[in-house]
């Protein structure tokens, strides 16, 4: 594994799930950590985002990793909290070498029936929260001439998703920022890629809301279902453990990620055979 030493991290939605993989993941190579999460429910959400408590735990076991952690409750929703959170993480650490911008809502709802608020907050959170993480850090990166950004897409951001279509959109959106931004910011040593992950086992998939959604035909399904169904595909099929998509994230924040920007990097079991 390549050190990460005294090179410091900024992570949205680092309370539980991917973002807190990627802290710990980070913080294991020798990154300091700034976490933030907005800790707080979102009406149109319908399972329990994170709490208080979860962030304190990102935090406490970056630090069982001997690593330093500011963790941060800030949503992304909002651009001056998110220039807020760069501002401390510089008061804090003095510099800002990596950000991922994780941060990430679902639901589920057809076009057809789809109200105006369940549309808004999607965009709102997926694509904007992108936005907003890169417009607070990119400034400071460029001053230092050097930087490596990963936005969490989707496999859906390659494809269309029954009663998601504000999700495929967001995520299909945010390759596009990525893209972008890798063209505007490559002569200052900064890299943008995105990781395009298919199911991944965090509360996002493992909660009730999702599992009848997925199994209409089971009355009350459980997780012991839901594993079931997600193992019964390919070999390589099945979730993805929040740990494999933080070792990808290792690789793209390293320095060996140089060669890798614009880039959409996939890890879906194999789904993305069927797709272009």
């Amino acid at each position: 594994m390549e050190s990460l030493d005294e090179k410091v991290a900024v992570i949205t939605g680092g309370a539980r799930g991917q973002g807190r993989a990627h802290a710990v993941a980070l913080a294991a190579a020798g990154a300091d950590i700034v976490v933030c999460d907005i800790a707080a429910p979102i009406a149109t959400v319908p399972y329990p985002l994170s709490s208080d408590s979860d962030l304190a735990e990102t935090a406490e076991l970056v630090r069982e990793s001997g690593r330093r952690c500011l963790a941060i409750k800030a949503d992304v929703r909002s651009g001056p909290e998110m220039n807020a959170v760069a501002e401390q993480a510089i008061d804090e650490f003095g510099r800002i070498d990596i950000l991922i911008a994780n941060a990430g809502i679902s639901s589920n709802s057809p076009i057809a029936e789809m109200n105006e608020q369940i549309w808004q907050d999607m965009i709102d959170v997926n694509l904007t929260g992108v936005f907003h993480s890169f417009r607070a850090v990119v400034p400071y990166m460029i001053e230092r001439r050097w930087g490596r950004i990963i936005a969490t897409s989707s496999i859906v951001g390659r494809m269309g998703a029954k009663s998601a279509g504000h999700y495929s959109a967001a995520k299909w959106a945010v390759l596009g920022l990525v893209k972008s931004l890798s063209l505007e910011v490559v002569e200052y040593g900064i890299t943008v890629n995105a990781i395009l992950p298919s199911g991944v086992d965090t509360d996002m998939i493992q909660n009730p809301d999702m599992w009848r959604f997925l199994m209409p035909d089971i009355e009350n399904p459980t997780r012991e279902d839901a594993m079931k169904m997600f193992n019964s595909g390919p070999p390589n099929g099945g979730l993805i453990d929040p740990a494999e998509v933080a070792e990808a994230a290792l690789l793209l924040v390293s320095e060996h990620g140089r060669h890798f920007n614009g880039e959409a990097v996939t890890i879906s079991g194999g789904m993305s055979a069927s797709i272009t």
